[in-house]
Parts: structure tokens; C-alpha cells; sequence
């Protein structure tokens, strides 16, 4: 009997109780709940099947439902978005691949969206990947917030690191790119049921970063490299930041 055809389900993973911007998937940006222009530009990428807001709270989920989306109602016991998703996504039938989309990244582009979903598609045997872009001449790379990661030459991530890598020693090759990963995920869906089993792992507790837990279990991460950079907002600065910026004529329209 020939295997279902692959389909890929976008998840938007939000919840109420951020540390440092509670309420944050609702708060207003040019006139939309944060989460609903992550919403919408998430659609614009036709290569998803389905796009689906994860949340456990009631407000988030009645906020969703008014502006259109597709809501699943999950635990409030998950430590990450990723346990969030994932419980989501046993539910989904006929879908075969899960892209985890930051509910806090407004400028999230579909194109790359796209690429992700495709690759997964074409290559059966990908479980995991992300997206990198090169650190701009403006950007800090000494910045622990900006996660860096460094890849072999098969495209596939070597390690994810808050401190500078690779580090270059006096007369080394300084014209080497440093690339900044970007928080968005896809897996196959056997996969992300089995990286939600394992227990968080030594790396990724030092360096809190969820992703170093997959490496740490021998599993690979395929990397896209792209030009466009999105902008998470974890304040109401950087809410700010990106109203300026969806007023810009390329941005303005969804």
C-alpha cells in the first residue's frame, strides 16, 4: 500500500505567561494582536497544509478563533513550545511534518516558511532543521541573546552556541561567515514525538538552548542559510521596533 502523501502543518506555539511581557501573543501592533501577524503571514506560505495557534489559554484561543485561525487547546504544564506542539500535533491526522513557528515573530517570511516545508518534503529522510543568515556588519555576535551556529560542509549544524563561534584566533580565517540562527523549526512528525521523550540534556541546560538536546542524542539538524532576518519581539520595545517597521511599504500589507 503506497505511503500517504507528506503534508506539513504549521504550529504557532503561545501562551500567556511570558517572564518578561506577559500577555504578550494579544498585545496590540498597528492595530492586530501580535499572534495574528505571525498568523497571517504564516499562511502566505503555500506550501503548508494547515496553520494552527497552540495555546492553553482561553484568552489567546477566543482572540485566534475571532480573527479567523485554527486553535488547538493544550496543557499549561508544557516547560517549552516545543512539548506544546507537540502534543498538537498527535491529533493532526494526515499530516506528516511539523513546522514549529514562534508565536513572537511578527516578520516571520513565508518564503523561507516555504523552503523549510519543501525540503522536509523532498528529503524523506530529514527528521530535523532550521534556518541561519549571516550576522550583519551592524549585529554583535558577542550578543548572548543572538544564538550563533556553526555547520559542517553538508549543511548540517555542528553546534548552537550563546557565546561566539567559531572563535578566530590571531591570523585566522576572520572572512569566515558567523551565522545567526533563526527559532523556527521543522521535524518529521516521528521525530518530534521522539525528541519530546528525551530528557533535557547536559548542553542544553548549560546554554539553554532546547535545540543542542537533539545533537546531544546523535540526531542531525539540517540548516538553511537566508538573507532575511526576522525580529522577535520579548518586549514592548521591540514591539515598537516592528510597528515602525510594518509601516514600511514593503511590509505593510499581509
Amino acid at each position: 500500500m503506497p505511503s500517504a502523501e507528506p503534508r506539513v502543518a504549521a504550529l504557532l506555539p503561545a501562551r500567556w505567561g511570558s517572564t518578561r511581557f506577559p500577555g504578550k501573543p494579544l498585545f496590540s501592533i498597528a492595530g492586530k494582536p501580535l499572534i495574528q501577524h505571525v498568523w497571517e503571514r504564516t499562511r502566505r506560505a503555500k506550501s503548508l497544509s494547515r496553520v494552527i495557534i497552540a495555546t492553553d489559554d482561553e484568552r489567546i484561543a477566543e482572540a485566534a478563533t475571532a480573527f479567523g485561525a485554527e486553535v488547538a487547546l493544550t496543557s499549561a504544564r508544557h516547560r517549552s513550545g516545543t512539548d506544546r506542539i507537540a502534543e498538537a500535533a498527535r491529533k493532526l491526522k494526515g499530516i506528516t511534518h511539523i513546522l514549529n513557528v514562534q508565536g513572537d515573530e511578527p516578520l516571520v517570511d513565508p518564503a523561507l516558511l516555504n523552503r523549510l516545508a519543501r525540503t522536509l518534503v523532498q528529503e524523506p529522510g530529514l527528521e530535523m532543521i532550521t534556518a541561519a543568515t549571516p550576522f550583519g556588519p551592524e549585529e554583535d555576535p558577542g550578543n548572548p541573546n543572538a544564538v550563533k551556529v556553526v555547520l559542517n560542509r553538508a549543511g548540517n549544524a555542528l553546534y548552537f552556541s550563546r557565546s561566539p563561534i567559531p572563535y578566530f584566533r590571531e591570523g585566522g580565517a576572520a572572512r569566515l561567515p558567523v551565522y545567526r540562527h533563526h527559532g523556527v523549526y521543522g521535524f518529521s512528525l516521528p521525530f518530534l514525538l521522539r525528541f519530546v521523550r528525551w530528557r533535557p540534556s547536559p548542553l542544553e541546560e548549560a546554554e539553554q538552548l532546547e535545540q543542542l538536546r537533539a545533537l546531544e542524542n546523535g540526531a542531525s539538524i539540517r540548516v538553511l542559510i537566508s538573507r532575511s532576518a526576522s525580529v522577535g519581539v520579548d518586549t514592548p520595545a521591540d514591539a515598537a521596533e516592528v510597528e515602525r517597521l510594518l509601516s514600511s511599504s514593503s511590509l505593510r500589507k499581509p
